[in-house]
């Protein structure tokens, strides 16, 4: 071959390596700019509150689209095609056709942060400034009741200073508690103060009066069982965080620290009767209030894969036996309607 062919050769090599090579880049940024969505598939729709349908709501999380967006699956095909609505929230929980939307924006004012209360259709009713960022939210069982917690200075329940605080609002007569370190504290049979009192994760029984929650004070957590009518709370045990009421009303499951000024906690479920308790087999850290899907089933949230902020909700027997189970990815704040 003559040196001018050969040099024609590589040329027309040159060429094509570089046609191929323009390509490759041209599909990678194609790629990039397009919505990284994972997980399962979704659609626009019209999520309901209403009783009458077996559905797991949720709000997605992660950097999608759909980020922060409440959703409902079938309870039966969790990992099936979600219904998206435009309802966006930080937190969200929903029961007997009331729901509570608590949202706020990161780096937000505290007066762009608001507890929103919405119908069975997701149509606004009420909203309530918070004073901090959401945190917690309940509903009670009959809808009567809405609860939530914020952090007023902080970000975790695992920072050594933090400080929250944590409403009740009847949802008939509209009446606001706007924090629960104004009611009355019974600790070990006597009235107790203190100026660090903190309370979060407020889990309400079925007879519109009933609730218990974490109660944090001189460095210990408890577990309180508290009255809406008489504005009181009584302490019933330690390391309790994050309670969450089964729909027997037989247990509470919640968070125990596992070591002292360690962000690590161990779900656990304890019988109110006895106040024995026992770890479920999730061996991983949970920071976040577990729901029962069932009286023999909890939901929570763990971090996922990717983002930093996204999270995937975790299912896992409440008799401590068992393992855990991936629900749904890309999801936070569970509810199950029936």
């Amino acid at each position: 071959m003559t040196r001018s062919r050969r040099l024609l050769v590589l040329a027309v090599a040159v060429l094509l390596l570089g046609g191929v090579g323009a390509t490759l880049v041209l599909r990678a940024a194609s790629r990039a700019d397009q919505p990284r969505t994972g997980g399962p598939a979704a659609t626009a729709g019209a999520v309901t509150l209403s009783a009458g349908r077996d559905t797991l709501t949720f709000l997605g999380s992660g950097q999608g689209p759909h980020r922060g967006a409440l959703a409902s699956v079938p309870a039966d095909a969790p990992e099936g095609t979600r219904t998206v609505s435009d309802l966006t929230c930080r937190r969200f929980h929903a029961a007997a056709g009331t729901g509570v939307c608590l949202r706020s924006s990161p780096g937000a004012l505290a007066q762009d942060s608001k507890a929103v209360i919405v119908d069975a259709e997701l149509r606004q009713v009420r909203s309530f400034p918070l004073a901090g960022t959401p945190s917690r939210a309940r509903v009670s069982p009959s809808g009567r009741f809405a609860a939530w917690t914020v952090f007023v200075s902080g970000e975790s329940y695992g920072a050594a200073f933090f400080s929250t605080r944590t409403a009740i609002l009847d949802t008939r007569t509209w009446k606001l508690e706007p924090n629960l370190e104004e009611f009355a504290i019974t600790m070990d049979g006597r009235d107790y103060r203190a100026q660090d009192v903190n309370f979060w994760g407020v889990t309400f029984a079925k007879d519109d009066d009933t609730f218990y929650a974490t109660l944090s004070t001189a460095g210990e957590t408890h577990l309180v069982k508290g009255s809406v009518s008489r504005r009181s709370v009584t302490t019933l045990v330690k390391n309790v965080e994050c309670p969450s009421l089964s729909p027997d009303e037989a247990r509470i499951a919640y968070k125990k620290r596992v070591r002292a000024g360690a962000s690590l906690w161990r779900e656990h479920v304890m019988d109110l009767r006895t106040l024995r308790d026992h770890p479920l087999a999730e061996k991983r850290s949970v920071d976040d209030q577990a729901a029962w899907l069932d009286d023999g089933t909890l939901a929570y949230g763990l971090p996922g894969d990717g983002a930093a902020d996204r999270t995937d909700l975790w299912t896992v027997p409440a008799d401590g036996s068992g393992s855990p189970r991936l629900l749904t990815s890309g999801a936070s704040s569970p509810a199950r309607l029936g």
